[in-house]
């Protein structure tokens, strides 16, 4: 290796160097990390961060900041160098407790965890579509609020990716998406070290990386040197100056760079260097000393420039935006309103409601008219769905499509009849769930904009690991599901979503909402846009109807569950439990068995995480301990349901695939009828004769006994 002594290393040198060292020391302290990646990219990261990235150590949350996402999470070391040198509020005691319990530097970034840190990666491919996101947030805020010779929305999305990252299926819908929509803000910069865990990238990984973006529509520099510092700089300038496509920059780097036994060795990619090796880099990166966490005071002072330089941008953007408002008052008022997350006065006042004797529907369509509603008032929801919006309802009418302008031609009109501009809020992401649900995270992170994504229940196997980083992180997203249950229909079961609320709400941080008719999607709606965390909604496909509460006790969704239907004159003898379109049921078996001379109170739940999260009287006034006899049933698996359930209650759920037929066929061939809930109610009271009479099990799936889930 031809390296720079501690005599003739410059002070980029030593500034890089430092970043090398400081991430190393930090790995082998902890005895775990991944050494080799900060190792490798320092140089890039350095110069992007010293020469280009706008930000302010002292004001994280400046808005206009650049967005800088580490995608390669694994190499989180080289993020908490850069953010302790350049002077966020990181103490070294905290890199000096990298890894370790309760510190601000967990072994892959975390939103929210740690200051500075944009996204949550370690993931790979995540963050990735986290920045496309972003660019997409920037670009819409800056066609909506910019004006001309004001540019209040001026800034880039940076990242940097690895070989990882660009393997990921994840990644490729991202980029394809990002390059259809021309996103000029967004620059990634490759570390390209041909290394992955397991062994060198020839052993799976050889296809030419540049082509195929360029096939996707990116614009793509390679440099071949990755610690020539000009080069890369050279190449940040010409991604900066390519306005109408987004920029990848394949930069070859060296995995342990410095390293004398390590460097580009898999071995460095997951596991500390070791005492004697870490000593040896030190040494042939021409370190003045072998004690660990040496910082060199003139690299610290270069480093920390960062302040005086973010607080002057910062300044001057406020001055743009004294000056903004006094030419457009309004503009500016409602700018100042959505980056603060705070929403109109008048938010809810469209949102709809529906009589008993309203024709039913499908709370799909209510979501539709609820989210439409919403988005008169509330001008930053913005969103779309895999190609399903005829499907889905989640066009927002009349408000245009997210499209580069200069795809359209003269009055070419969108889906939704608005026409296409980065200031149209109906996102056409494709048929690209992966990417939608990390597109989605990452507009959400940005801020100033409240994210919508939409698809069927069943593909939300898709977004799983997209949905799992946003309740992780907190994002203030919505997450819209339809085609909630087996009464698909004839799509069949490859199209039927049997397991999969089970797998969405033991996602913690999650708020998973399956509303019972159209008033309870609305409520669902109106608490999702108050709600500090992300929201999923599962909606059916099928009409149901508009149920009556006149007989219910303080309805609320936001409480997860309540009192849809009292029991007359008495304690209640059994209690009927449904979600989604089997309150329905519920509600008429209560009336069925009236005519036993059984009292039922029916409870529709809605969401299992915000009933839980009540105190203890409010729970025990909707499912009273001393009542243990229960009937719960949902159109899904019944894990989980046994809490609700109790002991000694029947669970009616759906623990096998569905099948091919119509809906309602479906749904009587495997009970959900109002009659198998009145048959379970009244066995669970010991009256088995009337319960055979009701629902004799002549169909294909009967329940074996009380206790037992339906099978």
């Amino acid at each position: 290796m031809n390296l720079p002594t501690t005599e003739t290393q410059t002070l980029e040198d030593l500034c890089i160097n430092t970043i090398r060292i400081l991430s190393a020391d930090a790995v082998q302290n902890a005895n775990s990390g991944h050494p080799g990646m900060p190792m490798g990219a320092a140089a890039m990261a350095y110069t992007l961060w010293d020469r280009y990235l706008k930000h302010n150590p002292k004001d994280p949350k400046w808005f206009d900041r650049d967005r800088f996402v580490l995608s390669a999470g694994h190499g989180s070391m080289l993020l908490y160098s850069l953010l302790h040198l350049t002077g966020y509020d990181l103490p070294l005691e905290e890199l000096k407790r990298f890894r370790q319990w309760g510190s601000k530097t967990p072994g892959h970034p975390e939103r929210g965890h740690t200051i500075g840190v944009e996204v949550s990666t370690g993931p790979l491919g995540q963050g990735f579509g986290n920045g496309v996101g972003m660019a997409i947030a920037e670009a819409w805020l800056a066609a909506r609020y910019n004006r001309p010779g004001h540019n209040i929305v001026d800034h880039y999305v940076y990242s940097i990716c690895g070989d990882g990252d660009l393997m990921e299926g994840v990644t490729q819908e991202a980029a394809s998406l990002a390059g259809h929509l021309r996103l000029g803000r967004l620059i990634y910069l490759y570390d390209q070290n041909h290394i992955s865990l397991a062994g060198g990238t020839d052993l799976c990984f050889t296809e030419n990386v540049a082509e195929r973006f360029q096939a996707y529509g990116w614009h793509t520099r390679s440099v071949k040197d990755g610690n020539d510092t000009e080069d890369v700089a050279a190449a940040i300038e010409e991604a900066r100056r390519e306005t109408n496509r987004p920029s990848l920059i394949l930069s070859r780097t060296h995995i342990g760079y410095g390293s004398p036994k390590k460097q580009d060795n898999f071995s460095a990619h997951g596991n500390p260097l070791g005492e004697e090796e870490l000593q040896a880099s030190k040494k042939a990166l021409g370190w003045p000393t072998m004690d660990k966490f040496f910082l060199p005071e003139d690299a610290v002072k270069q480093f920390r420039t960062a302040i005086d330089k973010g607080a002057k941008a910062q300044q001057a953007w406020e001055q743009k935006l004294a000056a903004y408002a006094k030419d457009y008052p309004n503009e500016a008022k409602e700018f100042e309103m959505i980056r603060n997350g705070k929403l109109p006065e008048n938010w809810a006042a469209d949102l709809p409601s529906w009589k008993p004797t309203d024709k039913p529907i499908a709370t799909r369509v209510a979501g539709g008219e609820a989210m439409n509603a919403l988005a008169k008032h509330i001008p930053n929801l913005i969103g779309g769905s895999a190609d399903l919006n005829p499907s889905t309802n989640t066009a927002l009418k009349g408000m245009g499509d997210f499209q580069p302008p200069e795809l359209a031609g003269p009055g070419t009109l969108g889906a939704v009849g608005g026409e296409w501009s980065y200031a149209g809020r109906n996102v056409a992401f494709g048929v690209r769930e992966h990417a939608m649900g990390a597109a989605v995270n990452g507009m959400a992170a940005h801020g100033g904009v409240l994210p919508f994504s939409a698809t069927f229940l069943v593909f939300s196997d898709y977004m799983k690991p997209a949905i799992r980083l946003g309740a992780l992180s907190h994002l203030k997203c919505f997450y819209v599901f339809t085609h909630d249950s087996v009464a698909v229909g004839e799509d069949g079961p490859t199209h039927e979503p049997v397991e999969h609320l089970a797998g969405l709400r033991a996602i913690p941080g999650l708020t998973v909402i399956r509303p019972a008719d159209a008033n309870e999607t609305a409520e669902a709606w109106k608490f999702a846009v108050q709600h500090d965390g992300p929201t999923l909604f599962a909606l059916t496909r099928q009409h149901v109807p508009h149920l009556d509460r006149a007989n219910a006790k303080s309805p609320d969704v936001a409480k997860g569950a309540y009192i849809i239907s009292e029991a007359e004159g008495r304690k209640p003898d059994v209690i009927l439990i449904g979600t989604g379109s089997e309150v329905a049921l519920c509600m008429k078996a209560q009336e069925k068995l009236k005519g036993y001379g059984v009292n039922a109170r029916v409870v529709s739940m809605p969401s299992w995480n915000l009933f839980a999260a009540q105190d203890e009287s409010y729970r025990e006034s909707v499912l009273p301990k001393a009542i243990k006899k229960r009937v719960t049933i949902e159109a899904a698996s019944s894990l989980g349901w046994r809490e609700w359930a109790g002991d000694e209650g029947t669970i009616i759920g759906l623990d096998h695939y569905g099948a091919s037929a119509p809906g309602d066929e479906i749904l009587k061939h495997f009970g959900f009828t109002a009659e198998h809930v009145t048959s379970a109610a009244l066995r669970l009271l010991g009256r088995n004769d009337e319960a055979s009479k009701e629902y004799g099990g002549e169909t294909s799936f009967a329940p074996t006994s009380p206790q037992e889930g339906h099978s």
